[in-house]
């Protein structure tokens, strides 16, 4: 278990799951960095981006990869969050664009989900090739921690051995449950946001390739479930939303995870019911390698601290720095000589 020096007390100006949840994207403001977009081509044809910031301590320097959540991207809240963390530290990092959501449509017909975990594992395998001597710390925020966790429990075997630790924050691992529990009351709000974005991209996917002209009953999604029981299940092989959910959760792959973990999640989390949390401890007691940390208070992606809301300290990134920063330190190693 990894020592907490600098205890978290949530914000008392924000008083409820929601204002916790909302402030990341009304109250924030973090620096612009020199960040450039990177396109890989995919082994299937395809090709994802990635974000880039380098570190002046050159190819050794120790590197996060980071997998962002549903609609995200460089304009979400925790990624500059985390690149801030980085550019602090004199980490190099990167933030992988999943398939839809980078600067231009995809080629091939298939997107991203919350259990596609073949352009992250290339992606890792990508980077520790091109660093081989610079320890690698994995995060995932939101659905990105989804696939993060499942990407550990598949592929823990085979992973690259720079990958030293990773970071789950306001990790959905139940997926059906989760799906239910964001569309009661308020929770409408952050659904109706998902998908003013998510059905247009789902439509303009539609219009390029016209075999998947039977999805377009997609237009009528009032709910999250309903966008993926029309469109994400059967556009990738699922039977519906409910076949999409039970093989794409991540809470069955956590026993199998090989490597230090941190798992952070808030037990107010709207997005997640609480008792989910409970089936987690149930699913990791026996597993050294994985960490929780579930605090009372948080909301989604929030972990807002500070006495004043014109001075907020932001827990939940610094937490995750230093939980990778203490692994990366015991693999940092000289830079290997000749070719």
């Amino acid at each position: 278990m990894s020592a907490t020096p600098r205890p978290y007390r949530p914000a008392w100006w924000l008083p409820d799951p929601h204002s916790a949840t909302l402030w990341g994207r009304i109250g924030r403001r973090e620096p612009s960095l020199a960040v450039r977009v990177e396109r890989r081509d995919t082994p299937d044809g395809d090709f994802v981006e990635i974000a880039r910031l380098e570190s002046a301590e050159g190819a050794a320097a120790p590197r996060l990869l980071l997998f962002h959540g549903l609609e995200g991207g460089m304009h979400s809240h925790y990624a500059r969050a985390m690149f801030r963390e980085a550019s602090q530290r004199r980490w190099a990092a990167d933030l992988l664009l999943f398939r839809t959501c980078g600067t231009e449509p995809n080629r091939l017909p298939r997107s991203y989900h919350s259990g596609e975990t073949t352009d992250p594992l290339w992606i890792v395998e990508q980077i520790s090739r091109e660093f081989p001597d610079a320890p690698l710390g994995l995060m995932g925020v939101s659905l990105g921690g989804n696939v993060l966790c499942k990407l550990l429990g598949e592929y823990g075997d085979v992973l690259p051995e720079q990958v030293v630790a990773a970071v789950g924050m306001s990790v959905p691992f139940d997926l059906a449950r989760a799906s239910r529990h964001i569309g009661r009351g308020f929770g409408t709000v952050y659904e109706k946001f998902f998908l003013k974005s998510l059905i247009p991209k789902a439509l303009t996917k539609i219009d390029r390739h016209p075999e998947l002209a039977s999805l377009r009953r997609v237009t009528s999604a009032r709910t999250l479930w309903e966008f993926d029981d029309a469109f994400t299940a059967p556009l990738h092989g699922f039977r519906d939303a409910a076949d999409y959910y039970a093989r794409a959760s991540s809470l069955p792959y956590l026993p199998r995870i090989q490597i230090p973990t941190l798992l952070l999640n808030a037990v107010d989390d709207p997005f997640l019911p609480s008792d989910v949390l409970d089936a987690v401890r149930h699913a990791v007691r026996e597993n050294e390698m994985v960490e929780v940390e579930f605090p009372a208070r948080g909301g989604h992606v929030g972990f807002t601290a500070g006495r004043r809301p014109w001075n907020p300290w932001y827990y939940g990134e610094w937490r995750a720095a230093e939980f990778l920063a203490a692994r990366m330190q015991r693999f940092i190693r000289a830079p290997r000589e000749g070719p």
